[in-house]
């Protein structure tokens, strides 16, 4: 059961990925319990991701909400794409994202563009190798995009001047 569900809070939007469902089978019939996946983000270079459990699926979506705002990661958005090609890992999914020009929009899944529209990233290749299960291509494309780092960064941090 997957949702393309969307909610404003403030300044920051979320965005339902996956709602899980578990049974477990007791006594009586079957009891069921599920899980949540969220990504929040301000569309400005603010992006996290939220997994929360519960008995219902409001409750574990709220929780999500709170566990992805509890990990945002700060990410440089240059003229609507990113500065660089990069590539993240989680488990056994490979997200691999590119910088492309104005207009291309973003080519990816339903996991890897929430990811990207949350952080406010309007133009970016992405290609998914492995795993795709959607918890863990979130992961990885947010393993992608806390690798990345401006052409001011990478000045500063190695003392040169790049031409």
């Amino acid at each position: 059961m997957s949702t393309g569900k969307e909610s404003r809070t403030g300044e920051f939007v979320e965005k339902v990925v996956k709602v899980r469902r578990c049974a477990t089978v007791v006594k009586g019939g079957r009891r069921f319990s599920f899980a949540g996946l969220v990504v929040v983000g301000n569309g400005r270079g603010k992006v996290g991701c939220g997994y929360a459990k519960a008995n219902e699926v409001p409750p574990a979506v709220e929780k999500a909400i709170k566990d992805g705002m509890k990990n945002l990661i700060e990410v440089p958005v240059e003229a609507g794409t990113i500065p660089h090609r990069v590539e993240g890992r989680y488990e056994t999914a490979k997200v691999i994202l590119l910088p492309a020009s104005p207009g291309t929009g973003i080519i990816a899944g339903a996991a890897v563009r929430a990811v990207c529209e949350s952080a406010g990233i309007h133009d970016v290749l992405s290609k998914a190798h492995g795993s795709t299960n959607p918890v863990n291509l979130v992961k990885a494309s947010l393993h992608a995009l806390q690798q990345l780092r401006t052409k001011a960064e990478v000045e500063r941090l190695r003392g040169v001047s790049l031409g």
